[in-house]
C-alpha cells in the first residue's frame, strides 16, 4: 500500500502571468544586488546571510550571487536561482564578467517580457535573439588586439583589479612566465607584495626520507646531471633496487633521481646505505597524483621532458628489467620534503614542442574549468619557469581578500594573453550597435525586429551602469562618447573621455564574448518559461 502524500510534498503548479512575474522579480532582485559592483568605483554590498558572526562586505558579483541561496517567495526564488546558475557558470569558465553579464541579462529579459506581454511569440523571439549572437561575436573579433610587454600587461591588470601595486607585479610576472606559466599565489611574509621566480618546473611529491637532504640549512638536496627513473611502481623488496643501482654504477651515473609511487623502509635502507651512497647519489621522490589519469599524465610529461621511458605497473614492468637507455636525463634536479623540480630536461625538443602543441589544442577545445586548469598547469610546467607571488597586507582578512583578487586577476589575464583584448569600459559592446542596427533595418519579421531592438538596448546596459555607479549622468556622457568616435570611452577614474587603447583600458575578449553568449542564450531560454512547478509549502528543513 502506497504511503499517503504529505501536504508539503504536493506539487504547486504556477501558470503565467504569475510565473513570469515571479521570475522577473527574482531576477531583478539578484541583479539589483550585483549592479553596484560594476566598474572601477564600485559600491559595497553587505551580506549577513552567509556568516553568523559578522556581516560580509562584498564587491564581487560572482561572490554575491553565490551567497544568495534562497529568496522567501517561491516564484521569485526560481528566477533568482536560474540567473545565479548562469552567472556562476560564467564565473567558473572565465573568472570575470559576472556584473556585466547580470545587467545585460536583466535588460534582455525585462524588455523581452514586455514584448511578450504585448503579444510577441516567445519561441520566435528566442530564435532571433540567438541568431544575433554571431553578429556580435564577429564585431568583437574585429576589435581584438594582443598585448605585449610588462607595461601593457600591468595596465591590463589594473583595469581588472584596480590595485596598482598588484597590477604592476602581475604585469611583470606574466611578461616572464607567459599565459600558461605556473603562478602560485601565497599569503605574504610581510605587508608588502613580493615575487619569486623558480627556474625549471616542479611537481608536488617530496622526498621519501629526510636523510636524503644534503643541504640542511635549506632543507633540500640538489643534483647535477641526474639520470631519472619515471615509474608508478611500489618498491617493496630491496632486491628490486640492486639491478637499478648496478646499471647506474656501470653506466658511470653519479646522481640518480627515482620518481616512484612508494618505497618500503627495507628498500629505503639499501638506498641510504653508506657504501651505495658513496658510489652513486640516489634521491627518491613521490610520484605526484592520486587519480590514475593524473598519474599517467604526469609520467607522460616527465618522460617527454627528460627523454625517459615510464615503467608502468599495469604493463607488468619491473625494475629488474631496467635498461640505461630507458632513464631520462636533466641538467639539474632538486627535491625537498614537499616538492621536486627539474631544470633543463634533455628530452627531444621536437617531441616536446609537438606535445605542448597538442595540449594547447586540447585546451582550446574543452569548457570544463577544472580540466582547463589542469591542462594549463601541465603546459606551464613543460614550458619551464614558475613564479610565486607573496601577497601581504595589514590584516589576515585583508590578505585573504587580496589573494582572491590576485587569483581572479591572474585568471582573467591568462584569457587576455591567449585570446586578446578589446576596448574596455563597455566600449566594445557599444561598437556592436552598427551591425545590429543594419540587421534591424533589414529585418521584415516583427519578432526579428524586436530581438534586434532589445539587443541594442542590452549592449548599452554595461556602460550606463558603470557611469551611474561612478556618479555620472549616463545619458549625457553616453552622447559624448558616441560623438567622440570609435574606440573612445569614459574613464570614470579620470572623469574624462579617452581613447581606451591609448590609456590601456581593456577587457578580455574571451570574457566579453562569453558574457554575450551566456546572457543572450540564458535570457532567451528564460523568456520561454510559462509554467513553474514546485513543492507546495515545503518544511524549513528536510531530513533524509
Amino acid at each position: 500500500m502506497a504511503k499517503p502524500t504529505k501536504k508539503w510534498q504536493t506539487p504547486g503548479v504556477i501558470f503565467e502571468p504569475r510565473s513570469r512575474q515571479g521570475m522577473q522579480l527574482g531576477i531583478n532582485r539578484l541583479v539589483d544586488a550585483i549592479r553596484p559592483t560594476l566598474g572601477p568605483l564600485p559600491r559595497t554590498v553587505v551580506n549577513e546571510q552567509y556568516s553568523k558572526k559578522k556581516p560580509e562586505l562584498l564587491d564581487e558579483g560572482a561572490v554575491i550571487a553565490r551567497r544568495i541561496i534562497q529568496l522567501p517567495n517561491r516564484e521569485e526564488d526560481m528566477g533568482a536561482m536560474y540567473l545565479r546558475q548562469v552567472l556562476w557558470t560564467l564565473h567558473e569558465t572565465t573568472g570575470d564578467g559576472t556584473a556585466t553579464a547580470a545587467v545585460v541579462f536583466q535588460t534582455i529579459y525585462n524588455l523581452g517580457l514586455r514584448y511578450l506581454t504585448a503579444g510577441g511569440n516567445a519561441m520566435r523571439l528566442r530564435q532571433y535573439l540567438e541568431a544575433a549572437i554571431p553578429v556580435i561575436l564577429n564585431k568583437l573579433d574585429e576589435m581584438v588586439v594582443h598585448l605585449h610587454g610588462k607595461k601593457e600587461l600591468a595596465r591590463l591588470a589594473e583595469t581588472i583589479c584596480y590595485d596598482p601595486p598588484l597590477a604592476k607585479m602581475l604585469g611583470e610576472i606574466f611578461d616572464i612566465v607567459s599565459e600558461y606559466g605556473r603562478l602560485e599565489i601565497r599569503s605574504g611574509r610581510s605587508r608588502e607584495l613580493e615575487r619569486e621566480y623558480i627556474e625549471g618546473m616542479y611537481w608536488d611529491g617530496g622526498l621519501f626520507s629526510r636523510e636524503m637532504i644534503t643541504d640542511v640549512s635549506l632543507g633540500r638536496t640538489s643534483m647535477e646531471n641526474p639520470a631519472i627513473l619515471i615509474s608508478d611502481l611500489e618498491v617493496q623488496d630491496p632486491q628490486d633496487l640492486l639491478p637499478l643501482l648496478d646499471t647506474a654504477i656501470r653506466s658511470e651515473v653519479k646522481t640518480l633521481l627515482l620518481v616512484l609511487k612508494s618505497v618500503s623502509e627495507r628498500a629505503m635502507s639499501v638506498l641510504l646505505a653508506k657504501p651505495n651512497r658513496e658510489r652513486v647519489q640516489v634521491v627518491g621522490v613521490r610520484l605526484p597524483g592520486v587519480r590514475v589519469d593524473f598519474v599517467r599524465e604526469t609520467m607522460q610529461d616527465l618522460a617527454i621532458l627528460t627523454g625517459g621511458r615510464p615503467y608502468l605497473q599495469a604493463a607488468g614492468d619491473t625494475l629488474r628489467q631496467l635498461q640505461f637507455a630507458h632513464l631520462g636525463h636533466a641538467r639539474r634536479a632538486w627535491a625537498d620534503t614537499n616538492f621536486f623540480g627539474i631544470v633543463g630536461g634533455k628530452g627531444d625538443p621536437r617531441q616536446l614542442r609537438q606535445h605542448i602543441s597538442r595540449l594547447r589544442s586540447t585546451f582550446a577545445d574543452i569548457d570544463d574549468s577544472q580540466d582547463r586548469k589542469r591542462l594549463q598547469e601541465r603546459i606551464g610546467k613543460l614550458l619551464g619557469g614558475t613564479a610565486v607571488l607573496w601577497v601581504g597586507d595589514t590584516t589576515s582578512i585583508a590578505v585573504e581578500a587580496r589573494k582572491a583578487l590576485a587569483e581572479r586577476t591572474a585568471e582573467a589575464m591568462r584569457g587576455s594573453l591567449r585570446d586578446g583584448v578589446v576596448p574596455g569600459g563597455g566600449v566594445a559592446l557599444l561598437a556592436c550597435k552598427h551591425p545590429l542596427q543594419e540587421k534591424l533595418h533589414q529585418a521584415q519579421d516583427t519578432d526579428e525586429r524586436a530581438a534586434y531592438s532589445i539587443l541594442l538596448k542590452a549592449i548599452e546596459a554595461p556602460i550606463r551602469t558603470l557611469l551611474d555607479n561612478a556618479g555620472n549622468d549616463p545619458g549625457e556622457i553616453l552622447g559624448e562618447v558616441v560623438e567622440a568616435g570609435p574606440g573612445y570611452g569614459f574613464d570614470v577614474v579620470r572623469q574624462q573621455i579617452v581613447d581606451m587603447a591609448q590609456v590601456g583600458l581593456y577587457d578580455t575578449a574571451s570574457v566579453v564574448k562569453a558574457i554575450m553568449q551566456s546572457t543572450i542564450r540564458g535570457a532567451a531560454l528564460a523568456l520561454t518559461v510559462d509554467v513553474l512547478v514546485h513543492r507546495k509549502n515545503p518544511p524549513e528543513v528536510l531530513h533524509t
